[in-house]
């Protein structure tokens, strides 16, 4: 009985984690010899996405972006600074049509024939190897760091998945951001 319920429990596991989809992969670039402690103020550049707030297509959750970001960053004890900022930040997010090959196997087993007697019977190799293409769209968010006095890139995040019709993109916009910053190896001590 307990072997037919762990059974059960692996198998429903295991149809949920498939069910789930594409995982998010998440990446971080520091610049050698940069510490980037010392940044403690920041500000955003480039906040062009802001013009048209009604605006349709890969930029219309910018405004959101920029909220979630804002709290990671507050979380990792940075000062909103517009007048002197120690560094400047700036998001993107783009979507990419991504092309995917997949091989079936080169040799498989194919359905054989059978006869009288117990152990009478057999397989043939089957032909394989065909290439197949699939096509699919991968929305990448990223984010960098730049120290203002030199306009040098000091630290750069992005995070990216596949994405179709039932991805949740605040959701997923969500986890990117928190994935992105999580990856900052910054953490400035509150203030007391």
């Amino acid at each position: 009985m307990k072997l037919l319920k762990y059974t059960a429990l692996l198998v429903s596991v295991s149809l949920l984690l498939f069910s789930c989809g594409t995982i998010m992969q998440t990446y971080s670039y520091k610049a050698k010899g940069v510490d980037l402690d010392t940044y403690k103020t920041y500000a955003w550049v480039n906040l062009e996405h802001f013009v048209d707030e009604n605006k349709e297509g890969e930029k219309r959750y910018a405004r959101y972006i920029l909220e979630l970001a804002n709290a990671e960053l507050v979380k990792k004890g940075f000062v909103l600074d517009v007048e002197n900022p120690d560094a400047v930040f700036q998001f993107d997010t783009k979507i990419e049509n991504k092309i995917q090959y997949s091989q079936s196997p080169t040799v498989s087993v194919g359905v054989g024939f059978g006869g009288p007697g117990y152990y009478v019977g057999g397989a043939m190799p089957v032909s394989g190897g065909q290439i197949t293409q699939s096509s699919y769209e991968e929305g990448v968010l990223s984010v960098e760091m730049f120290e203002p006095k030199t306009g040098k890139l000091v630290w750069r995040g992005w995070a990216q998945e596949e994405i179709s019709f039932e991805t949740d993109i605040e959701a997923d916009l969500k986890m990117a951001v928190r994935n992105i910053f999580m990856k900052l190896p910054v953490k400035h001590k509150e203030k007391k």
